[in-house]
């Protein structure tokens, strides 16, 4: 145990800074409701993303990024918060954790940490590439969505490689002429390993500024692509690419969700892990041989507020999935009532178009039947304003009519006729 530890147990019980009773259990209530709500809302948002993909309203590769961000959070609930409850919470200074369960916990739920970071970063990527630069996201084929969730996972667990040397069990047992008989065992970081787990926070930290400060200058970008969608193709916007003149007010919607979304990640993991990013500076900046009793105090008084902040943050996704997506609203209440009643989009747009049809064919039933109507009208008018004639007998020593005059009298009377046709009658006005 270090020489602080040893100042501190001159001055008080070990015990004396636990959290009070009282404290203990309302955290044990709040832990479990969040455990409970992140488990259920991340394993229904993993099957509705299935549901909206099977069903033509969600693009593959969005949906992996999405899953592999829900998996990550599930983790982060289902590795940390029961060892959390456990050793932080109920005995926080008598942990009864090997060494090497010690390593392989402060491992996992590092790299699952920024797995969840690092999945928003690529998922971020992908849409500023689609929306910023479409020719060159179309050309980039292939396995790329694989790829980059691979990318991600693969640079969460280098960040987290170094507690695996770097961190361990340290005990040390109060004697009795210094104060109260206590076992002292903690899951810490190790004094001689102070230097590089020192770096490995403060790189961590650098991660987790770089990822905010790009995913924001990202989604600015998309906004003011959006905001010029009605340029017409060639000019961008900071050397984006122009989008389409003519686009769909659906991917519009969709694009504008999306950038929504993206916002409300950002934000949320701002401020849920500023504490947690806080704590951990505290155990980087200062050798635990320097700590003062104050220092100490803030840091057993802050640990549980940023936990709990922290765990929130892989709660709040689903809630954001139902705050910016209407359709993922919809199917998430279907599969939480386990009744699926979502179509898929082409029968959905087959039905609404034809629909559509039937409402655009009613005027022109309507004019034809009314036209039919008045044409009916009219030719009984015409016949009661037809005159009657009457046989003309041709005197015998009367000459026969020219075929000239003939076709001149036809072409006449048929220009008459057509005159007449021209003119509406009192029905048509």
């Amino acid at each position: 145990m270090n020489e602080v530890e040893a100042e501190i147990s001159k001055e008080k019980d070990w015990k004396e800074l636990e959290p009070n009773y009282a404290i203990k259990i309302f955290l044990t209530v709040l832990y479990s409701l969040i455990l409970l709500t992140g488990i259920v809302g991340n394993g229904v948002t993993i099957q509705v993303m299935q549901v909206l993909q099977h069903n033509g309203y969600m693009q593959k590769y969005v949906t992996d990024h999405l899953v592999s961000l829900a998996c990550s959070d599930l983790l982060v609930l289902l590795i940390g918060m029961p060892v959390e409850l456990y050793s932080a919470t109920w005995f926080p200074f008598t942990s009864t954790s090997g060494d090497a369960s010690c390593k392989i916990y402060n491992f996992l739920f590092e790299a699952c940490s920024y797995a969840t970071i690092l999945n928003v970063a690529t998922l971020s990527f992908e849409r500023y590439m689609a929306i910023c630069h479409p020719f060159r996201f179309k050309a980039l084929a292939g396995e790329r969505t694989g790829g980059l969730i691979a990318l991600a996972w693969v640079t969460s667990v280098f960040v987290a490689i170094p507690l695996l040397f770097t961190t361990g069990m340290e005990g040390h047992v109060i004697e009795p002429d210094v104060g109260p008989v206590q076992n002292l065992t903690f899951c810490t970081n190790l004094r001689e390993w102070w230097g590089v787990y020192r770096a490995s926070i403060f790189v961590a930290f650098i991660v987790y500024m770089v990822v905010l400060v790009s995913v924001g200058v990202m989604c600015r970008g998309m906004i003011l692509v959006l905001q010029k969608t009605m340029r017409p193709m060639g000019g961008g916007v900071n050397g984006a690419e122009g989008t389409p003149k003519h686009e769909s007010a659906r991917v519009k919607a969709a694009k504008k969700q999306t950038i929504l979304f993206l916002g409300l990640i950002v934000g949320s993991l701002t401020v849920c892990w500023l504490p947690n990013q806080v704590r951990r500076l505290m155990t980087a900046a200062v050798p635990k041989s320097s700590w003062t009793m104050p220092y100490f105090r803030s840091y057993v008084a802050l640990h549980p507020v940023a936990d709990t902040f922290f765990y929130l943050s892989s709660v709040l996704n689903p809630f954001l999935y139902n705050l910016s997506s209407r359709q993922f609203q919809q199917v998430f209440v279907q599969v939480l009532r386990c009744r699926l009643t979502i179509e898929h989009v082409n029968k959905r747009t087959l039905r609404s178009s034809e629909a559509n049809s039937t409402r655009s064919l009613r005027p022109l039933l309507k004019s034809l039947r009314c036209g039919h109507g008045g044409r009916s009208t009219q030719t009984q008018s015409l016949e009661l304003k037809m005159p009657t004639f009457t046989t003309l007998h041709i005197p015998k020593d009367t000459p026969a009519p020219s075929p000239e005059e003939a076709l001149s009298t036809t072409d006449e009377s048929r220009s008459i006729s057509v005159r007449k046709g021209n003119e509406p009658d009192e029905t048509e006005i």
